[in-house]
């Protein structure tokens, strides 16, 4: 499917910004994606994103449309927290990956394949391609509370509320130590480390963010540990991870941001072996009145804090 049209703006824009606008099927990140690949050309010419194109510029785009049976719907056990004809909430488990991914068993064991066969047909249309909405994202090792759109109205009702952030993101965290203080802001710039693309840093990182966390302390375990109520204003990359770390409180068992033979001690102990980070909590607005949704805790991170008898 090739799409060819003439520009008619004022001022110059970037051309990524541009076509998002004008194509609400496709996210920035995925227009900028196609650009990479060489799918988008202006006046003749192929381009980078941070092109900024003119009044009468020429674009040609062609678009690649996905073939459903790529990936298959996939009966799996999904953690249903909350469901209905317009949003489906789940608690997912930690080690599964959300999307397809083009390694290892790419086209399986995914949540949009469980998804995918749970909602049948009852799911918008995303870049002409039937596919679970999936709101916001979380590294593979982290158990959390995610939302999914199951219509069209509510994943264009969740964009814009996520991006107004009318969203409060609550997570449970175990760090590494003892907090004294009851309750912990932490604000700075952080993005990728410059001497390491994998890591992110709050120490001269390349084109920094600014990030604002809040932490709250929950309760102390065996002396060592601290269990937090984690708050973010912002949704970097690593935010909660780095922004601990960077203050000398790590998340225990966190491969990246923390020292081995610690995480070998609570995986003897405590049969953890993933980073104790769970996004425990959402409230935003949903149907007009004000919603709040939990995820319990996984086993793994239950076995930690079960002594503690706290209600979560």
């Amino acid at each position: 499917m090739i799409y060819r049209f003439c520009v008619i703006i004022e001022k110059q824009k970037r051309v990524d910004m541009y076509l998002s606008a004008l194509f609400n099927d496709f996210s920035r990140s995925y227009i900028q994606k196609m650009i990479d690949r060489g799918q988008v050309s202006v006046n003749g010419e192929k381009i980078s994103k941070n092109l900024k194109i003119k009044n009468k510029d020429e674009i040609n785009i062609e678009i690649v449309v996905e073939k459903l049976e790529e990936v298959l719907a996939e009966d799996m056990n999904l953690d249903i927290v909350f469901e209905d004809d317009e949003i489906i909430i789940l608690n997912k488990e930690a080690w599964i990956n959300v999307h397809p991914v083009p390694w290892e068993w790419w086209n399986k064991n995914t949540l949009v394949n469980g998804v995918l066969h749970h909602c049948k047909d009852k799911l918008p249309s995303i870049g002409w391609v039937q596919r679970p909405w999936i709101v916001h994202r979380l590294d593979k090792d982290t158990s959390w509370l995610i939302m999914i759109a199951k219509s069209d109205v509510m994943m264009n009702y969740l964009a814009d509320t996520i991006k107004n952030r009318e969203v409060d993101k609550y997570y449970l965290a175990i760090v590494v130590w003892q907090i004294k203080d009851n309750e912990i802001k932490i604000e700075s710039f952080m993005w990728r480390d410059p001497n390491n693309r994998l890591k992110m840093t709050t120490l001269n990182p390349v084109n920094p963010k600014l990030a604002l966390t809040y932490a709250t302390v929950i309760e102390y375990i065996d002396n060592k540990y601290t269990l937090l109520k984690v708050k973010i204003e912002t949704g970097r990359t690593h935010q909660i991870r780095v922004h601990l770390a960077s203050i000398g409180y790590p998340i225990l068992w966190d491969k990246t941001y923390w020292n081995v033979r610690v995480n070998k001690e609570i995986a003897t102990r405590y049969q953890l072996h993933r980073q104790a980070l769970h996004a425990w909590k959402l409230d935003l607005k949903l149907y007009w009145k004000d919603v709040s949704f939990k995820a319990e805790l996984k086993d793994d991170m239950k076995r930690i804090i079960d002594k503690l008898d706290l209600d979560l």
